[in-house]
Protein backbone atom coordinates (compact mmCIF):
# COMPACT_ATOMS: atom_id res chain seq x y z
CA UNK A 1 0.00 0.00 0.00
CA UNK A 2 1.45 3.35 -1.03
CA UNK A 3 2.13 6.45 1.78
CA UNK A 4 -1.56 7.97 0.33
CA UNK A 5 -3.48 5.06 0.55
CA UNK A 6 -2.27 5.05 4.46
CA UNK A 7 -2.41 8.33 5.28
CA UNK A 8 -6.60 7.90 4.10
CA UNK A 9 -7.02 5.13 5.81
CA UNK A 10 -5.64 6.60 9.25
CA UNK A 11 -7.36 9.63 8.81
CA UNK A 12 -10.67 7.84 8.36
CA UNK A 13 -10.42 6.00 11.55
CA UNK A 14 -8.94 9.17 13.49
CA UNK A 15 -12.22 11.13 11.91
CA UNK A 16 -14.15 7.72 13.20
CA UNK A 17 -12.41 8.66 16.83
CA UNK A 18 -13.67 12.33 16.20
CA UNK A 19 -17.07 11.29 15.83
CA UNK A 20 -17.20 8.92 18.88
CA UNK A 21 -15.46 12.10 21.38
CA UNK A 22 -17.86 14.53 20.30
CA UNK A 23 -21.01 11.83 21.19
CA UNK A 24 -19.11 11.66 24.62
CA UNK A 25 -19.84 15.42 25.32
CA UNK A 26 -16.37 16.56 24.01
CA UNK A 27 -15.32 18.72 21.17
CA UNK A 28 -14.59 16.28 18.00
CA UNK A 29 -11.16 16.19 18.19
CA UNK A 30 -8.89 12.89 17.95
CA UNK A 31 -5.66 11.89 17.12
CA UNK A 32 -3.61 8.22 15.83
CA UNK A 33 0.16 7.43 16.05
CA UNK A 34 1.65 5.15 14.00
CA UNK A 35 5.23 3.53 14.09
CA UNK A 36 6.17 1.76 10.72
CA UNK A 37 2.07 1.90 9.83
CA UNK A 38 0.83 0.77 12.47
CA UNK A 39 -1.41 1.77 15.21
CA UNK A 40 0.47 2.01 18.79
CA UNK A 41 -2.15 4.98 19.83
CA UNK A 42 -5.26 6.92 19.32
CA UNK A 43 -7.24 9.23 21.74
CA UNK A 44 -9.51 12.10 21.89
CA UNK A 45 -9.75 15.23 23.74
CA UNK A 46 -10.66 14.63 27.06
CA UNK A 47 -10.77 18.34 28.17
CA UNK A 48 -14.67 17.96 29.67
CA UNK A 49 -14.22 14.14 31.07
CA UNK A 50 -11.17 15.12 33.09
CA UNK A 51 -11.56 18.87 34.00
CA UNK A 52 -8.56 19.62 32.49
CA UNK A 53 -7.61 22.01 29.40
CA UNK A 54 -4.13 20.50 28.95
CA UNK A 55 -6.12 16.82 27.90
CA UNK A 56 -5.82 17.04 24.00
CA UNK A 57 -6.07 14.37 21.56
CA UNK A 58 -2.35 14.72 20.62
CA UNK A 59 -0.96 15.33 24.08
CA UNK A 60 -2.45 11.69 25.46
CA UNK A 61 -1.64 10.00 22.33
CA UNK A 62 2.05 11.26 22.15
CA UNK A 63 1.96 9.97 26.08
CA UNK A 64 0.42 6.80 24.86
CA UNK A 65 2.79 6.23 22.28
CA UNK A 66 5.79 6.65 24.63
CA UNK A 67 5.03 3.87 26.86
CA UNK A 68 3.74 1.41 23.69
CA UNK A 69 7.56 1.67 22.77
CA UNK A 70 9.27 2.71 25.84
CA UNK A 71 11.20 5.54 24.90
CA UNK A 72 10.58 9.40 24.44
CA UNK A 73 11.61 9.71 20.37
CA UNK A 74 8.87 8.47 18.16
CA UNK A 75 11.23 8.42 15.06
CA UNK A 76 9.48 6.67 12.52
CA UNK A 77 5.74 7.96 13.92
CA UNK A 78 3.32 9.79 12.21
CA UNK A 79 0.74 11.55 14.28
CA UNK A 80 -2.75 11.80 12.64
CA UNK A 81 -5.37 14.55 13.90
CA UNK A 82 -8.33 15.80 12.18
CA UNK A 83 -7.65 19.65 12.89
CA UNK A 84 -4.24 20.62 12.63
CA UNK A 85 -2.28 20.73 16.45
CA UNK A 86 -2.15 23.71 18.41
CA UNK A 87 0.86 25.12 19.67
CA UNK A 88 0.32 23.14 22.68
CA UNK A 89 1.05 20.04 20.98
CA UNK A 90 2.67 20.86 18.28
CA UNK A 91 6.17 21.15 20.90
CA UNK A 92 5.78 18.01 22.27
CA UNK A 93 5.30 16.59 18.65
CA UNK A 94 9.00 17.98 17.34
CA UNK A 95 10.27 17.62 21.05
CA UNK A 96 9.77 13.39 20.79
CA UNK A 97 10.44 13.96 17.02
CA UNK A 98 7.69 12.34 15.34
CA UNK A 99 8.51 11.96 11.73
CA UNK A 100 5.18 13.15 10.25
CA UNK A 101 1.96 15.08 10.80
CA UNK A 102 -0.50 14.62 8.70
CA UNK A 103 -4.00 16.49 9.49
CA UNK A 104 -7.23 17.55 7.79
CA UNK A 105 -8.29 20.75 9.02
CA UNK A 106 -6.01 23.75 9.02
CA UNK A 107 -6.86 26.42 11.86
CA UNK A 108 -5.18 29.37 10.62
CA UNK A 109 -6.38 31.12 13.83
CA UNK A 110 -5.06 28.38 16.46
CA UNK A 111 -2.38 26.40 14.08
CA UNK A 112 1.05 25.11 15.53
CA UNK A 113 1.97 25.04 11.59
CA UNK A 114 -0.46 27.76 9.96
CA UNK A 115 -0.27 30.15 12.56
CA UNK A 116 2.30 29.86 14.89
CA UNK A 117 4.67 27.86 12.70
CA UNK A 118 6.23 25.61 15.54
CA UNK A 119 5.70 22.08 13.70
CA UNK A 120 8.28 23.86 10.64
CA UNK A 121 10.55 25.73 12.25
CA UNK A 122 13.98 24.84 11.94
CA UNK A 123 15.38 27.38 14.32
CA UNK A 124 14.53 25.53 17.50
CA UNK A 125 15.92 22.52 16.11
CA UNK A 126 19.33 24.26 14.88
CA UNK A 127 19.38 26.26 18.19
CA UNK A 128 18.60 23.49 20.59
CA UNK A 129 19.06 19.86 19.09
CA UNK A 130 19.51 18.18 22.32
CA UNK A 131 15.76 18.89 22.15
CA UNK A 132 13.94 19.20 19.28
CA UNK A 133 14.16 16.77 16.22
CA UNK A 134 14.35 18.03 12.46
CA UNK A 135 11.07 20.04 11.28
CA UNK A 136 8.72 17.28 10.52
CA UNK A 137 7.29 16.15 6.85
CA UNK A 138 3.41 17.61 7.10
CA UNK A 139 0.73 16.85 5.00
CA UNK A 140 -2.63 18.74 5.36
CA UNK A 141 -5.99 18.36 4.19
CA UNK A 142 -6.62 14.58 4.05
CA UNK A 143 -10.30 14.27 4.23
CA UNK A 144 -10.89 17.61 5.51
CA UNK A 145 -14.56 17.12 3.86
CA UNK A 146 -14.80 14.09 6.09
CA UNK A 147 -13.56 15.93 9.20
CA UNK A 148 -15.89 18.75 8.72
CA UNK A 149 -18.88 17.08 8.42
CA UNK A 150 -18.52 15.32 11.94
CA UNK A 151 -18.06 19.14 13.21
CA UNK A 152 -21.22 20.20 11.41
CA UNK A 153 -23.07 17.06 12.28
CA UNK A 154 -21.83 17.02 15.79
CA UNK A 155 -23.55 20.91 16.42
CA UNK A 156 -24.61 22.54 13.64
CA UNK A 157 -24.28 26.46 15.39
CA UNK A 158 -20.58 26.21 16.96
CA UNK A 159 -19.57 24.76 13.81
CA UNK A 160 -21.37 27.64 11.86
CA UNK A 161 -19.36 30.20 14.39
CA UNK A 162 -16.24 28.29 14.05
CA UNK A 163 -16.12 29.18 10.31
CA UNK A 164 -17.52 32.16 10.86
CA UNK A 165 -14.99 33.37 13.26
CA UNK A 166 -12.25 31.91 11.15
CA UNK A 167 -10.59 29.36 13.30
CA UNK A 168 -11.01 26.68 10.48
CA UNK A 169 -9.88 26.76 6.94
CA UNK A 170 -12.42 24.81 4.11
CA UNK A 171 -11.15 22.06 2.82
CA UNK A 172 -10.22 23.91 -0.75
CA UNK A 173 -7.72 26.06 2.02
CA UNK A 174 -6.39 22.75 3.56
CA UNK A 175 -4.44 21.19 1.34
CA UNK A 176 -0.73 20.99 1.09
CA UNK A 177 2.39 18.76 1.56
CA UNK A 178 6.22 20.12 2.88
CA UNK A 179 8.48 17.43 3.11
CA UNK A 180 11.16 16.80 6.17
CA UNK A 181 13.44 20.07 6.73
CA UNK A 182 17.05 18.54 7.96
CA UNK A 183 18.72 20.47 10.16
CA UNK A 184 21.60 22.52 9.41
CA UNK A 185 23.79 20.81 12.33
CA UNK A 186 27.30 22.60 12.96
CA UNK A 187 29.66 19.97 14.81
CA UNK A 188 29.32 20.70 17.76
CA UNK A 189 25.89 20.71 17.92
CA UNK A 190 25.87 17.35 16.13
CA UNK A 191 28.27 16.00 19.05
CA UNK A 192 25.55 17.67 21.16
CA UNK A 193 22.55 15.91 19.50
CA UNK A 194 24.66 12.39 19.36
CA UNK A 195 24.89 12.80 23.28
CA UNK A 196 20.78 12.82 23.96
CA UNK A 197 19.58 10.76 21.52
Amino acid sequence: MDQTAIDVEMMSHCIELSRWAGDQGEFPFSAVITHDGQIIAEATNRVARDADITRHAELIAISQAQKALGRKRLKRCTIYSNVEPCPMCSFPIRESRISRVVFSIKSPLMGGFSRWNVLRDDVISNVMPEAFGEAPEVVAGVLAQEAEKVWHDWHPLIWKIIKYRGCFAGPEESCGHWQRAPSQLGFVRSLLTGLYR
